[in-house]
């Protein structure tokens, strides 16, 4: 085990060129190649490894279809937005169509639902 130590401690003192000196010729001695190594070495490294994923704060709401009932989610569509009754309902028979952007999950969620709730299909994007 103290040479697997020692061995651990001359790997560290390594400059990045001599280390990269080093792959190539244990590429050209085993015959094989470093990217493979580093993709089945991946996992085996744990999750501390891997770049933090960052959370999306801000949403797209998105008509998909008005469904059968136009008049309904033409009425919820005015009182999301604040349109009048031409714009919205040129942008509920002009489906997928953006209805807000640029909200947080829990107004986008809540916007779907009450456009859910009229008939119609909404996406979150």
């Amino acid at each position: 085990m103290a040479d697997l130590n020692s061995l651990v401690d001359q790997l560290s003192s390594l400059t990045v060129m001599e280390a990269a000196e080093l792959v190539k010729q244990l590429e050209n001695k085993w015959g094989v190649s470093a990217a493979a190594v580093a993709v089945a070495a991946g996992p085996a490294a744990g999750g501390a490894a891997a770049a933090p994923v960052e959370e999306k704060t801000e949403f797209t709401v998105v008509l998909a279809d008005a469904g059968a009932n136009k008049i309904n989610v033409i009425k919820e569509i005015r009182a999301i937005t604040g349109l009048g009754l031409k714009e919205a309902k040129d942008l509920v028979e002009g489906a997928p169509k953006t209805v807000k952007e640029g909200v947080n999950k829990d107004d986008a969620k809540k916007i779907k639902d009450q456009l859910t709730a009229a008939g119609a299909k909404v996406d979150i994007k």
